[in-house]
């Protein structure tokens, strides 16, 4: 099983790994949002077999000093254990960025997925019509991290986006993603914790971390009328496919 989206302390990774794995999660995109952690994202993927690293500027660092810094994740990005761009998009629910700066480093990073042909990780919030007017622009892949915008979903299935669900998708009032699971296409479902945030009904309350989304795929596979263990085989599939692992 994988866990698609995680964000790892370097200093508990180790055990946080090992706990994965004994619930049979054993491989983890580590997810970088500044430029420090893509260098820790990738030193976790060079000493834990089965991690990988997802680099990017996140929406919330547009107006900081890390946002003029995108041209040094091109170098980063060759590393064989880096697998693709972001996370990256736009996020007017916290407003912690001007908008202008913002969808100048969206841009900056779309562009950046499209040199290197990796796909590209997108975190949206609040901002949908501004997302999809960009990513309808962009030849790559694309990857709908924590999918919470189920007005983004027509445009995902007909586009072939990947839409990956997190911990609120198991909470009990969340319909609209449970319906929004079983709309996404087989070949294009994919699963992940957010960690540490979003844990799943099961241990909601806690500090969430890869080997809870095991909870995730359940509630998912059960939305879907399909057994976890057939959505997990689908899952590390479309991960596979999607990341070139």
């Amino acid at each position: 099983m994988i866990d698609t989206h995680a964000h790892l302390d370097p200093a508990e990774a180790g055990e946080v790994l090992a706990r994965a794995r004994e619930h049979g999660v054993d491989r983890v995109v580590v997810v970088s949002t500044t430029i420090a952690g893509a260098h820790e994202a990738l030193a976790l993927a060079e000493q834990h077999e089965g991690v990988y690293a997802s680099l990017g500027i996140h929406p919330h660092e547009a107006g900081g000093p890390d946002a003029p810094r995108v041209d040094e994740l091109r170098d980063l990005l060759g590393h064989p254990r880096a697998v693709a761009v972001g996370e990256t998009g736009l996020d007017y629910f916290r407003d912690y960025a001007p908008a202008d700066a913002q969808h100048a480093l969206f841009e900056a990073q779309l562009r950046l997925a499209a040199e290197t042909a990796k796909p590209v990780v997108i975190h949206t919030r609040a901002a949908d019509e501004d997302t999809l007017a960009r990513l309808r622009q962009h030849p790559g892949r694309v990857v709908l991290h924590c999918f919470s915008s189920p007005g983004l979903l027509d445009t995902a299935i007909e586009r072939r986006w990947y839409v990956s669900f997190a911990g609120n998708a198991t909470y009990k009032n969340a319909y609209d993603l449970r319906a929004a699971a079983r709309a996404v296409p087989a070949d294009r479902i994919l699963a992940e914790t957010d960690s540490p945030y979003l844990s799943p009904q099961p241990v909601r309350g806690t500090r969430n971390e890869p080997a809870n989304v095991r909870h995730t795929v359940a509630a998912l596979a059960e939305a879907r009328g399909e057994t976890p263990d057939q959505l997990a085989d689908l899952i590390d599939a479309n991960a596979d496919a999607v990341f070139g692992l």
